[in-house]
Parts: C-alpha cells; structure tokens; sequence
C-alpha cells in the first residue's frame, strides 16, 4: 500500500496571496493589530475562512506578548566576561535599568538580562531570542559605532530599541541626549565663571557621545573666543579619568577650567587634581556629565550635565512594545534636553 505525504498546512504567504495583500498585513489582522482598515480585515478573514489557514500560537504570543518576553541585551565588543562587573558597577547602567522596569511592570513583563561580548555571541543571539521565545529587544551597545548588533535585530524582524544613537545607519527606535547641546552647556559655565585656560577629558573616540560631546565642547569654546582647547581622551571610567587628568596636569599644569565626559571620569579626575594640590572649584572649575549619583559622592560635589536616564529607559520600553503590537510601525527617534546642575565643584 503506498502512503501519501499530508499536505502542508497553509501559511500566511498563502493567506496572503488569496487575498492580494502583503504577508505583514496578514499577519496585523491575525494578531489583532487595531489600526487595520476595516475592508482589508474582511478580506484578510475571508482568505483564512477559504485557505483553513490556523494560526500558529506560540508565533503569535511572540507578537501579541501572552506569552513572549522582553530582553535587556547588553552589547560590547571583544570583552571579557570578568569585565562586566565594571558594566553594573557603573549607576548609569542602573539609571537605565530602573526606567525600563518602571514602564515594563506595569504591563507584566520583566525584561531578560543577556549579555553579548564578542562575534560569536552575537551571531547566536537572534536564535536564542527565539529560543527564550523573546519578542523584542532593549538594546544597550557600549561601543555602539562598531556593534553590528542593531542592523543585525532589524534584518531579522526582531523589534528593537537602542539606548543612544546607532555608530552605524539601521532602521532601529533609538532615544538619546543632545550631547553637544549639554556640552555647550558645560562651557557656558566655564566661561561665565572666568576661566581662561581650559581644558577637557573627551569619552572614547569610537562612541558618538565621546565624539558630539567634544564636538559641542569645542564648538562652544571657539564661540567664546577660545581657539584651542586641550583634550585628553578616556573610557568612561574612573581610572581612565585618572589617567586623562595626569595627562592634562603634564600638558597644561595651570589649567583653571575643566569638562569631564561623564561623572566617572571626573570622580578619578578630581582624586588627581586633590593629589596635585589644586582645589577645586579655587583653582580648577570641574564639570562632568550625567548627573549620576557619583556626582553627589565627589568632594566637592560635583556640578554636571544632567541627562534624564530614566525617562530615557522608560521611553524605549515604550518604542519595544509599540513595536511589537504593530510591526510595521516605522523606527522613531526622541532625543532629550539636557540640563545643567549645579553643585560646588563649579
């Protein structure tokens, strides 16, 4: 006796191709997406009723979240795994966490930590997304203008939102600060307060913070009148603003105004100045950026750039699941005011 192969189920490309409408709005109508129009719907439902389509329930609950998750995936390139401890260590990453979970919980989800450090991880994340029957990613890259990353999520379909600006073009939801507009901010200040010989700690060259907040820095200086500024590059660290600093002090020993790239790099840059004997805000105005909690545990406190992290977190949370309900939805960016803060240190 000879056995036939059972047909294929039909699929959505089937459903698709009865009714004349592409793949994703098929998918819209079977997942309940609202902003359908009503004409299309019913042609969409009398295609399933003709095909017997059935849709598939564990790929639905990834777009419609029943059942699907949320990722905070964590992205740096070429590090060890030892290293991250530098990553929680550091309060921003905690500012950033703490609004994504504030706008996540509400909606019954907690996000999924993972962290990602070198091209293996990352060639298997997509696969182990859909393993972990994740639906969408809040993605933060530390070296986001080499991480493939980004490009590689949206290639794959996988909702995603990006905590900064991605260093390469990919039709991914990102939010992010004004950089340069807080830098000009920092040397506002400095200038308003007197001081001539200024000077500053950048972030690392390859990061688009590091570079629009030299960037703005700069600009605002030569408004001013200062054609030249000497700069001393770091990793956002502590110890690379120690390092940064002891470069600055050789370079530019009475240096008298000083923009640091964030918090943690001034907290090591004002350990350096103490040790040097130059006070602070006396002899040097020191201006950081963030508006971490490191700021109020330097000595003297430390005035600083603010940028609203946690509105930032939260945002993106906002950007995934929005996405995630409708995935045609277009990549979006919003982009922050940041605000100075004064405290002692200028």
């Amino acid at each position: 006796m000879t056995t036939h192969p059972p047909s294929a189920p039909p699929t959505l490309e089937d459903v698709a191709r009865v009714a004349g409408v592409s793949r994703a709005t098929v998918s819209r109508v079977v997942n309940s997406v609202r902003n359908v129009d009503p004409k299309l719907r019913e042609t969409v439902e009398r295609a399933i009723a003709a095909t017997g389509y059935v849709p598939n329930r564990a790929a639905r609950s990834l777009v419609t979240r029943r059942t699907g998750g949320v990722a905070l995936v964590v992205s740096e390139p070429d590090r060890h795994v030892e290293a991250f401890g530098g990553v929680f260590g550091d309060p921003f990453f905690g500012r950033v966490v703490e609004g994504v979970v504030a706008h996540l919980r509400p909606q019954g989800l907690h996000p999924l930590l993972m962290l990602v450090d070198s091209d293996e991880e990352r060639e298997k994340l997509v696969p182990k997304l859909r393993q972990e029957q994740v639906s969408g990613v809040l993605l933060i890259s530390l070296h986001p203008a080499e991480d493939p990353l980004p490009r590689m999520l949206t290639d794959a379909g996988v909702p995603t939102a990006l905590f900064a600006r991605p260093g390469r073009p990919a039709p991914v939801s990102y939010v992010d600060v004004a950089h340069q507009d807080g830098a000009r901010l920092a040397a506002d200040r400095l200038v308003a307060r007197g001081c001539h010989r200024v000077a500053t700690i950048a972030g690392p060259a390859g990061t688009p913070a590091g570079q629009d907040r030299l960037a703005g820095f700069r600009d605002a200086m030569a408004r001013h009148g200062h054609a030249y500024v000497a700069v001393a590059e770091g990793d956002f660290t502590e110890h690379g603003g120690e390092r940064a600093m002891e470069r600055l002090l050789a370079e530019e020993p009475a240096l008298d105004g000083l923009f640091v790239a964030n918090d943690l790099m001034a907290y090591g840059a004002l350990t350096v100045l103490r040790e040097a004997g130059r006070r602070v805000p006396d002899d040097v105005a020191v201006i950081g950026f963030d508006d971490s909690r490191v700021a109020l545990s330097c000595r003297p406190r430390l005035t600083t750039v603010r940028q609203p992290v946690e509105e930032m977190g939260a945002a993106m949370a906002r950007m995934v699941l929005e996405r995630m309900a409708d995935p045609e939805r277009r990549a979006e960016s919003v982009i922050f005011d940041p605000e100075l803060v004064l405290r002692d240190s200028a």
